[in-house]
Protein backbone atom coordinates (compact mmCIF):
# COMPACT_ATOMS: atom_id res chain seq x y z
CA UNK A 1 0.00 0.00 0.00
CA UNK A 2 2.93 2.51 0.05
CA UNK A 3 3.01 4.92 -2.22
CA UNK A 4 5.19 7.82 -2.49
CA UNK A 5 3.88 10.72 -3.07
CA UNK A 6 6.98 13.45 -2.66
CA UNK A 7 10.92 13.51 -2.78
CA UNK A 8 13.31 16.69 -2.46
CA UNK A 9 16.01 16.86 -1.20
CA UNK A 10 16.70 18.97 2.23
CA UNK A 11 19.60 19.84 4.35
CA UNK A 12 23.46 18.82 3.57
CA UNK A 13 21.92 16.84 0.34
CA UNK A 14 19.53 14.73 2.38
CA UNK A 15 16.78 13.20 0.25
CA UNK A 16 13.12 14.17 2.22
CA UNK A 17 10.55 11.55 1.03
CA UNK A 18 7.17 11.35 1.98
CA UNK A 19 5.02 8.22 1.38
CA UNK A 20 1.20 7.28 2.10
CA UNK A 21 1.43 4.31 4.02
CA UNK A 22 -0.95 1.81 5.74
CA UNK A 23 -1.46 0.01 8.98
CA UNK A 24 1.27 -2.12 8.71
CA UNK A 25 3.39 0.43 9.57
CA UNK A 26 1.84 1.36 12.76
CA UNK A 27 5.00 -0.01 14.66
CA UNK A 28 6.99 2.44 13.23
CA UNK A 29 3.94 5.42 13.45
CA UNK A 30 4.30 4.37 17.73
CA UNK A 31 7.51 4.53 17.66
CA UNK A 32 7.68 8.29 16.39
CA UNK A 33 4.56 8.83 18.41
CA UNK A 34 6.92 7.98 21.64
CA UNK A 35 9.81 9.66 20.29
CA UNK A 36 7.73 13.45 19.84
CA UNK A 37 5.08 13.50 21.83
CA UNK A 38 6.22 10.93 24.80
CA UNK A 39 2.95 9.31 24.94
CA UNK A 40 1.77 5.92 23.72
CA UNK A 41 -1.76 7.49 22.50
CA UNK A 42 -1.72 8.02 18.61
CA UNK A 43 -5.48 9.31 17.62
CA UNK A 44 -8.50 7.51 19.34
CA UNK A 45 -9.40 4.76 16.91
CA UNK A 46 -7.81 4.08 13.70
CA UNK A 47 -11.50 2.95 12.26
CA UNK A 48 -12.09 6.31 10.40
CA UNK A 49 -13.71 6.64 6.71
CA UNK A 50 -10.51 7.84 4.11
CA UNK A 51 -7.78 7.18 7.10
CA UNK A 52 -4.74 8.58 5.54
CA UNK A 53 -1.00 8.28 7.25
CA UNK A 54 1.71 9.96 5.76
CA UNK A 55 5.35 9.08 6.93
CA UNK A 56 8.10 11.69 6.23
CA UNK A 57 11.88 9.96 5.81
CA UNK A 58 15.54 11.47 5.53
CA UNK A 59 17.83 9.51 3.14
CA UNK A 60 15.32 6.26 4.40
CA UNK A 61 15.16 7.09 8.00
CA UNK A 62 11.42 7.74 9.41
CA UNK A 63 11.59 11.15 10.56
CA UNK A 64 7.75 12.30 10.48
CA UNK A 65 4.56 11.36 10.15
CA UNK A 66 0.96 13.08 9.84
CA UNK A 67 -2.34 10.97 10.21
CA UNK A 68 -5.78 12.36 9.01
CA UNK A 69 -8.82 11.19 8.08
CA UNK A 70 -12.88 12.06 7.21
CA UNK A 71 -14.79 14.25 9.18
CA UNK A 72 -17.18 14.78 7.13
CA UNK A 73 -18.68 14.85 3.48
CA UNK A 74 -16.58 18.19 3.10
CA UNK A 75 -13.82 18.57 5.88
CA UNK A 76 -11.25 16.41 6.31
CA UNK A 77 -9.71 16.54 9.24
CA UNK A 78 -5.22 16.20 10.71
CA UNK A 79 -5.42 14.44 13.45
CA UNK A 80 -2.11 14.20 14.44
CA UNK A 81 1.60 14.61 13.21
CA UNK A 82 5.17 16.17 14.10
CA UNK A 83 8.63 15.69 13.32
CA UNK A 84 11.41 14.54 15.30
CA UNK A 85 12.72 17.47 17.38
CA UNK A 86 16.92 16.80 15.38
CA UNK A 87 14.85 17.18 12.23
CA UNK A 88 12.63 20.44 12.60
CA UNK A 89 13.20 23.67 10.77
CA UNK A 90 13.86 21.62 7.74
CA UNK A 91 10.50 22.61 6.53
CA UNK A 92 9.35 18.40 6.73
CA UNK A 93 6.32 19.43 8.62
CA UNK A 94 5.14 21.94 6.42
CA UNK A 95 5.73 19.25 3.23
CA UNK A 96 3.58 16.64 5.63
CA UNK A 97 0.85 19.19 5.17
CA UNK A 98 1.44 20.21 2.12
CA UNK A 99 1.02 16.79 0.63
CA UNK A 100 -2.16 15.65 2.70
CA UNK A 101 -4.04 18.89 1.76
CA UNK A 102 -3.00 18.23 -2.08
CA UNK A 103 -4.23 14.30 -1.02
CA UNK A 104 -7.34 15.28 0.47
CA UNK A 105 -8.10 18.01 -2.10
CA UNK A 106 -8.04 15.12 -5.23
CA UNK A 107 -10.37 12.92 -2.69
CA UNK A 108 -13.12 16.15 -2.92
CA UNK A 109 -12.93 17.75 0.15
CA UNK A 110 -12.93 21.42 0.25
CA UNK A 111 -11.95 22.35 3.60
CA UNK A 112 -8.73 21.05 5.91
CA UNK A 113 -8.86 21.41 9.37
CA UNK A 114 -6.61 20.82 12.56
CA UNK A 115 -6.54 21.50 16.27
CA UNK A 116 -2.99 22.33 18.24
CA UNK A 117 -2.38 23.50 21.71
CA UNK A 118 -0.51 26.36 20.94
CA UNK A 119 1.33 26.44 24.36
CA UNK A 120 2.46 23.17 24.04
CA UNK A 121 3.44 23.10 20.08
CA UNK A 122 3.37 26.85 19.51
CA UNK A 123 5.00 25.86 15.60
CA UNK A 124 1.80 24.32 14.80
CA UNK A 125 -0.35 27.12 15.28
CA UNK A 126 2.63 29.57 13.73
CA UNK A 127 2.66 27.17 10.74
CA UNK A 128 -1.32 27.34 10.12
CA UNK A 129 -1.54 31.19 10.40
CA UNK A 130 1.75 31.27 8.19
CA UNK A 131 -0.25 28.91 5.74
CA UNK A 132 -3.37 30.98 5.92
CA UNK A 133 -5.41 29.14 8.08
CA UNK A 134 -8.39 30.58 10.21
CA UNK A 135 -8.82 30.33 13.68
CA UNK A 136 -12.63 28.86 13.92
CA UNK A 137 -12.74 27.86 17.61
CA UNK A 138 -10.91 28.64 21.11
CA UNK A 139 -11.67 26.26 24.12
CA UNK A 140 -9.51 24.95 27.26
CA UNK A 141 -8.80 20.92 26.91
CA UNK A 142 -8.52 19.38 30.40
CA UNK A 143 -7.01 16.39 29.48
CA UNK A 144 -3.73 18.42 28.16
CA UNK A 145 -4.43 21.30 30.49
CA UNK A 146 -3.91 23.64 27.53
CA UNK A 147 -6.07 25.70 25.28
CA UNK A 148 -7.04 24.23 22.07
CA UNK A 149 -7.12 26.24 18.70
CA UNK A 150 -9.26 24.71 15.63
CA UNK A 151 -7.43 26.02 12.78
CA UNK A 152 -9.39 26.00 9.09
CA UNK A 153 -8.72 26.18 5.64
CA UNK A 154 -10.43 26.44 2.49
CA UNK A 155 -8.78 23.27 -0.41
Amino acid sequence: LTMELYRAPVQNGAVLTIEEVGLEQLDVIRELNRAIFDEERIINTFDRDDLMILLARVNGVPVGFKIGYRENSRTFYSAKGGVLPEYRRQGIARQLLYVMMERARQKGYRRFAYDTFPNRHPGMAVLGLNEGFRVTRADYNTFYRDYRLRLEKDL
